[in-house]
């Protein structure tokens, strides 16, 4: 191209000055120079047009010797705007492609995050259904008396004593519930009786004076009855606390013992029958990943039955200092209420900081609407 560019300025003719005389010879050649500067310069935009850029097109002449070659650019309308716009292309689809890979790196990140997911999933299920197995295994073996399994004496006995008590005090905790229950409907009886009596001796004026003593009467025993009511409400909290929270919370740390007890035996039983077998290679890799597991099963059972040691002990120190309390609250409350003495009573109440509802409220306790 630029061979062709050099023979036609080489073939053009001198320009003659006006004169009659030709140019100098460097003027000449610098007017050639210049004349193949712009060929070149038309030539670039010839191929900018002819690029993938659908808003520019070009004129092809018939004829020989138009500028270019025969091919008439129109983007010589519109100056160098033509490279500007196909620059502008290239940019935009090297842009998409780099947009493109990135969301394909992205959908890639996820569906790899998303399989890490399932794997680990399926994993879980995998090692869930093999504990399983075993326990189960294990737990029939010993229902059945083929298997061995793993005894603390002194724990299983205190476990046992426990449970007892819990059913005893859950005994005891639904009786005086039942008797808040009948006293409060006697001292309701007991205040109504005595409107009753006080209203009738307003009207009875020859019977005044024994309906006045008897709604007295009937004004105190609903009196005292309501503080021995606010001591047995008092009394039924304190054991509901000890039997559904305390011991509650120790038994719920037994059937964790109890279930890493199983799982600690269930391992075991799989380690001693592994060790009893074949001693090749893939026996002995087994072998090794069953002590691994052994290993993490004894410490959880051994950290199981230490918690549950200290809660036994402290258990058993609560209880005996809560019911030491209550048991003399309840048996000075009775007394006092029965012996008809009201200032013992009211001393009683003092003593153990039970508070009474205001004076003249009929909402039943916590018990009787539940």
């Amino acid at each position: 191209m630029a061979d062709s560019f050099m023979g036609k300025a080489a073939t053009m003719e001198i320009p003659i000055n006006s004169n009659g005389e030709t140019l100098a010879e460097d003027d000449s050649l610098e007017q050639a120079a210049k004349i193949q500067w712009t060929l070149d310069e038309k030539d670039l935009q010839q191929v900018m047009v002819s690029g993938p850029n659908l808003n520019e097109t070009s004129i092809v002449s018939g004829g020989y010797g138009g500028p270019a070659g025969g091919i008439i650019p129109t983007s010589s309308i519109k100056g160098t705007h033509s490279s500007t716009a196909f620059t502008s292309y290239l940019l935009s689809f090297v842009s998409g492609s780099g947009m493109h890979h990135s969301n394909s790196n992205q959908n890639m990140s996820v569906e790899e995050a998303n399989r890490g997911v399932a794997v680990e999933k399926l994993d879980s299920v995998k090692k869930w259904g093999i504990n399983t197995y075993k326990c189960t295994k294990q737990m029939f073996s010993e229902r059945f008396g083929r298997g061995s399994r793993t005894v603390d004496l002194e724990l299983e006995a205190q476990i046992d004593v426990l449970r007892d008590t819990k059913r005893k005090y859950e005994s005891v905790l639904r009786l005086t519930s039942a008797l808040t229950s009948h006293f409060y409907n006697l001292v309701q009886t007991q205040q109504a009786l005595g409107d009753t009596f006080a209203d009738l001796s307003q009207k009875s004026p020859e019977l005044r004076d024994e309906f006045g003593y008897n709604a007295e009467t009937q004004k105190l025993l609903c009196r005292n009855g309501e503080a021995l009511l606010g001591a047995i409400n008092f009394f039924v909290s304190s054991i509901n606390t000890l039997v559904n929270k305390t011991m509650e919370d120790t038994l719920m740390t037994i059937k964790l013992y109890e279930a890493a007890r199983l799982e600690f035996d269930a391992y075991r039983a799989d380690l001693e029958e592994l060790s009893l077998g074949p001693r090749d290679a893939a026996t002995m890799v087994r072998i090794e990943v069953s002590q691994q597991q052994y290993q993490v099963q004894r410490d959880k059972y051994e950290r199981l039955r230490s918690d549950v040691t200290i809660k036994l002990k402290f258990l058993e120190e609560n209880k005996v200092k809560v019911m030491h309390k209550q048991l003399l609250l309840f048996h000075n409350a009775i007394s006092a209420y029965f012996a008809g003495n009201q200032q013992q009573l009211e001393q009683t109440l003092r003593q153990f900081n039970v508070k009474l509802k205001p004076p003249g409220s009929d909402k039943p306790s916590w018990l009787e609407e539940s």
